[in-house]
Parts: structure tokens; sequence; C-alpha cells
């Protein structure tokens, strides 16, 4: 019985020690008879076995276990891009090893930027009391955080995660919230200086944005650029679509007009609009997402959103494995797209200058 006292240490680790340990005293002894010493022994052998195996086969079940996974989308349910960004979150997860209605369930969610419908979906996910929640945009992550302290949220689609009270800093966040922020603090320059560049005579920008869903984290570096570039700015927030045609129509009839469509959720779900009519008026806009200038619109630069989405997949795994979202730092995106579309350009009457389209990651002819 001195034996077994050595696998009542509460330590895994040291039980593969002591079974180390105990085979170099004990493994050798052997009765003639197979008498009682034998008997001992197998028996060591089988209970530190199994004290080294528990650990493991503890581990495989809470990995195979099914796990909920609540996802609330601030876009809408009909957007391509989105749809396309959720299938990127999706088969990364696949890749890591989850596998939907074997160990994973997901419950998507799409507030297609309406701020009622965020609340009440965010509070639908939360009281599902799934193991973590994935969502994006600045709004849909403040309702969450009203809503819980303690089931673990990654973000993507942020503009300031300490500033909105997200996180204590980036590289420890110390809440239940972490994730991938969408600009650095010169984003808004970069816009300024880009639509200066393909639309030379721009002397004036309207700031499109709607106060309840956009943050505020671009207009500082946009005022600091102007005087750079010789261009006056101002805002012009919007509280609904029937208003987007006043702002860009008072662009189109000031001499030099252009538009900043600001990262809004609200920009997004009215996307197609703000294209056509920017077009129509003759008034040169850049853009937040590439998914703009794809669709016609003149000139877009922001963060790659699909990289994004991926990497926030590996958060949402190192979670369901143990980790805390408190630990895990708020990460600044490294990749961003310029896209220009020249067709949009031909018709308002611009040039790209050559070394433009070169550096641009996609030109739209």
């Amino acid at each position: 019985m001195q034996l077994l006292t050595h696998l009542g240490h509460p330590m895994v680790s040291l039980a593969v020690l002591h079974y180390s340990t105990l085979m170099q005293q004990y493994g050798s002894v052997r009765s003639p008879e197979g008498g009682a010493e034998a008997d001992e022994t197998a028996r060591v052998h089988h209970i530190v076995r199994g004290a080294v195996a528990w650990p493991l086969a503890a581990r495989a079940q809470q990995l195979d276990r099914m796990r909920l996974i609540g996802v609330l989308m601030g876009f809408a349910e009909s957007d391509p891009a989105a749809q396309s960004w959720l299938a990127t979150f999706r088969n990364a997860l696949t890749q890591l090893g989850w596998s939907e209605g074997n160990n994973l369930r997901i419950e998507v969610r799409w507030a297609a930027a309406d701020p009622d419908r965020i609340r009440t979906l965010a509070k639908e996910l939360v009281d599902l009391r799934p193991d973590a929640i994935f969502n994006q945009t600045t709004p849909v992550t403040h309702a969450l955080a009203r809503m819980t302290q303690t089931i673990p949220i990654v973000f993507v689609y942020v503009a300031d995660p300490i500033g909105s009270g997200f996180a204590a800093s980036l590289a420890r966040p110390g809440r239940n919230i972490t994730g991938f922020t969408y600009v650095e603090p010169t984003t808004g320059g970069k816009w300024v200086e880009l639509l200066k560049e393909i639309a030379p005579r721009t002397a004036h920008l309207a700031l499109l944005f709607n106060p309840e869903t956009a943050p505020k984290f671009y207009i500082s570096s946009v005022q600091a650029a102007v005087s750079s570039f010789a261009v006056e700015a101002s805002m012009a927030p919007i509280h609904a679509r029937d208003e987007i045609a006043g702002v860009i129509a008072a662009q189109a009839r000031s001499p030099g007009g252009g538009l900043i469509v600001m990262p809004d959720v609200f920009n997004d779900a009215n996307g197609e609009l703000i294209i056509a009519l920017a077009a129509s008026s003759g008034v040169p806009a850049i853009y937040p997402r590439p998914v703009f200038a794809e669709s016609g619109g003149l000139i877009a630069y922001g963060a790659d959103l699909a990289e994004q989405f991926r990497q926030a997949a590996g958060y949402i795994d190192r979670i369901l494995k143990g980790e805390k979202p408190a630990e895990l730092p708020v990460q600044q995106p490294t990749k961003f797209e310029l896209v220009i579309n020249l067709k949009t350009a031909k018709a308002l009457g611009l040039t790209v200058p050559l070394i433009m389209q070169m550096t641009a990651d996609k030109v739209i002819e």
C-alpha cells in the first residue's frame, strides 16, 4: 500500500513523474508464484496509467462537447459581402477543428443597422447563454457590453475600443471583450489624401455619417489633414435614409464638393443609394470598404474585413479552449485595401494618375 500513496498527489504532471519512478523501483518485482508483490505491481501500473490518461481524456471530452456561439451581424442579411465574411469565419472555425452539428452550434442574427433591432437581438443572444459571442461594429458591441459582463465577446469593425469603453488597453483589454479594430488613427487623413489625389479640384468635403451608429474616432484625423491638402471639411450628420440625397445635392452645388462616406453600419446598409446619388450628382466620394468601389463607387480604402473575420475565428477558438478575452490583446489592422473604379472616374471626368493605379490593390475597368 505504500506504493499507492504516490498516486494521491493532485497534480497530474507529478503523476507522470511518479509513474516513471515507481516503475524503476518496482517494475521488475516478480514473484515466482505470481503472489502479492506481482499483484501490487500490476495495480500500480494500472492506476498510474489511469491517472496520467485521465486529464487527456477529460480534455478531449471538453473539446468534443457541443459549444454554442452567438453571432450578431450589424449588416443586413441581404449584403453579399457580409455573407462572404461570415462564410470566411465559419470556414476558419472548421479548419480549427470545430464542426457545426457535431461539437459546435452557431446562432446568427442580422441587425441591418437598425438600433432597436441591435438591442433586441443582443438580448436574444445573451439570453441563450452562449460560450462566446462574435459581432461587428461599435453599436453592436455597445449593446452586447451593456447586456453581459461575463460572456466572452470578440468584435471586428470597431474603431476605438478604448474610447468606447470596451478595453482598458489594447495589450490587455481587461474585460470580457476583445477583438480587432478597423482603422489606425491616421486613416481619416489617408481618405483626404486619396480623394484629393484622384479628384484634385476637391475643395470642400462633407463627412457623411449617422450619429447613432457611427464612431467619431476618425473625425480628428480628417480635421488634422485638411489644411495640408487645401480643403475644408464639415460634418454631415444624418438620421434617416431620406436625408442622404440632401447632403449629396449640397455637395454637388458647392464648387469642388466631395464626400467622405464614414465607416458606419448605416452607410453600409444604404451603400447602393449613396453610390447612385454620388454618381448622378457628379460628386467624387471615397468609401471605407472595398465593396463600395466594386459596386460602382469611385474609390475605397479600408482594412481587409475578410482577414479580420478569419482572425476572429482564431480568438473564438482560443476562448473555447480556455483562454480569457481580458488577456487576448486587441489587434489593429495590418492589411489595407485600395480599390479604384476607373469606369466611375471616367464618368466623373477624372483621370486617375498612373502611379495611383499601380499602387491600388484592385482597379476596376
